[in-house]
């Protein structure tokens, strides 16, 4: 048996995490509002936001606010994925549509990338609500992204 290589989809897989893992730790807005990461595969990111009292609006519903950041941190890290090494990405512009209003339970967004050119990668995110094992459509976002320098 031979051992994996850098061309190994395995090692890529953990590599892919792990680049994404280490910047959504740097994303303090999302973990202070109680996102978490549940999946990274090329070109694809999915995240999860429980309800609280961080990510409401007056009426007591999930925020508008809260729901266009975890698309497009969604987005954004399907983008991460596709990005050359060394690089980050930055949103350029995004436009969502709100689809339902919800309280309680969580939403689950993931964002996928469409294509990934050298200037401008370009992803979508779908957000649902889960609630007492049911989901439903909550809001869809399309977005620009272009690759930029690490800063840090």
């Amino acid at each position: 048996m031979s051992s994996p290589s850098n061309s190994d989809p395995v090692v890529n897989q953990a590599a892919l995490l792990e680049r994404v893992r280490a910047s959504f730790e740097r994303q303090g807005m999302m973990l202070h509002l109680g996102a978490r990461l549940l999946r990274v595969e090329s070109g694809l990111c999915e995240l999860v936001l429980p309800y609280s009292d961080k990510v409401t609006q007056q009426q007591g519903g999930f925020h508008g606010g809260a729901i266009g950041a975890l698309a497009d941190i969604a987005g954004g890290y399907a983008a991460l994925t596709v990005a050359p090494e060394g690089m980050e990405v930055t949103t350029v512009e995004y436009k969502i549509n709100f689809l339902n209003a919800f309280a309680g339970g969580q939403l689950h967004a993931i964002g996928r990338v469409v294509k990934a050119g050298r200037r401008v990668i370009i992803t979508t995110a779908e957000v649902a609500h889960l609630h007492e094992g049911q989901s439903r459509d909550c809001a869809i976002m399309q977005q620009t992204l272009a690759p930029v320098s690490k800063t840090y």
